[in-house]
């Protein structure tokens, strides 16, 4: 029940660019660019997440991308 109270919400803020965890735009967190072209995106609060120049979407790392 609560995962489907959290899931939207978290959905939202990523969709607006923001980390789901404090809040904060994640352009102000550090990037690092990968060979593929997608940059990895880490917030100050120490989320991960990875961007997609094409889509200009951003979506949580998998542990293997960390």
């Amino acid at each position: 029940m609560f995962k489907n109270i959290i899931a939207p919400v978290q959905a939202w803020l990523l969709s607006r660019g923001q980390c789901v965890g404090c809040g904060k735009p994640l352009d102000k967190g550090k990037r690092v660019k990968r060979k593929d072209g997608i940059e990895k995106a880490t917030c100050k609060c120490g989320r991960i997440f990875i961007y997609n120049p094409e889509t200009k979407k951003y979506r949580r790392a998998l542990f293997e991308e960390v």
